[in-house]
């Protein structure tokens, strides 16, 4: 992704944290992945259930190094380009104004609203605040652990939780929420699948209107990082046979398709999975 010249949001706030010693209960990457998607819509901090039967943890203050400056730069970056898109987006397809969120880059663990965030949690959203958490190291973690390299498949993750504000921005957030406080656990983690399938087509507009910065191989690292954090792929990973009624982000096919749907043709009205009689 071709970003010199491209401006740094100004909606960064960079934050120090506790460093965590040990294994998050010996669960590996996937299992952790697992057990933190519970948390990402229901504001609850499962940080008690990584710690669960693993030796007593203990923090140490750090802040986000010289090290992760590049990707904090990256990141500050890519959030610029979402503002600019959505920021032109609204008024033109919604009729409305758009108002972008803050991006809270941090380093190993920090507070949110929604509750603990740690390296392990992954990138999230928390509408309470509005604002988007990031820790510096996931971005290896994606490349290393789960096989989802290069910057555009960063990019894309970023753009997704800014998906999820687009969602709150246009009050589709916390409709869904309300309907999950009333349903069953299998009709709540249908209505997330929807969700979470939207974002990935919210996402793909987004690359849509980037594409004056896009390299070769952009388009597929993105696809193949919709892939890599399926559902039905991560229970594999974990040596699962996939449950379609645990599912909470939609099969590994069905976010590569909503995303590709999105960038081909960069309309909101396209990316309605609510209306969708197919996911």
């Amino acid at each position: 992704m071709r970003l010199r010249g491209i401006r740094r949001s100004k909606n960064v706030e960079v934050r120090g944290g506790g460093r965590r010693a040990g294994k998050a209960g010996g669960m590996g990457i996937v299992g952790v992945i697992a057990v933190l998607a519970i948390g990402y819509f229901t504001g609850i901090d499962v940080s008690s259930l990584l710690q669960s039967g693993s030796a007593p943890q203990t923090q140490q203050s750090t802040r986000v190094s010289e090290t992760d400056d590049r990707m904090t730069q990256f990141s500050a970056q890519v959030l610029a380009t979402t503002e600019d898109v959505w920021g032109q987006i609204f008024p033109q397809q919604l009729d409305r104004q758009y108002n972008p969120p803050k991006l809270v880059v941090f380093s190993n663990v920090t507070q949110s609203p929604c509750g603990g965030a740690n390296g392990a949690t992954g990138p999230f959203y928390c509408p309470a605040d509005e604002k988007a958490y990031l820790d510096t190291a996931f971005f290896a973690t994606l490349d290393q652990r789960m096989g989802a390299g290069g910057d555009f498949a960063a990019a894309y993750v970023i753009a997704h939780e800014v998906a999820h504000h687009v969602q709150n921005e246009l009050g589709i957030l916390p409709k869904v929420n309300a309907a999950r406080q009333r349903a069953t656990e299998t009709e709540a983690n249908a209505l997330t699948v929807r969700l979470e399938l939207m974002a990935d087509c919210l996402s793909g507009i987004w690359a849509a209107n980037v594409k004056g910065l896009m390299e070769k191989g952009d388009l597929q690292e993105a696809l193949n990082a919709a892939r890599k954090i399926g559902d039905d792929h991560l229970q594999r990973q974990a040596g699962r046979v996939p449950q379609p009624h645990t599912f909470t982000h939609g099969t590994s096919e069905q976010r590569a398709r909503w995303f590709a749907r999105g960038f081909e043709t960069g309309r909101v009205g396209e990316c309605d999975t609510f209306a969708a009689a197919r996911l």
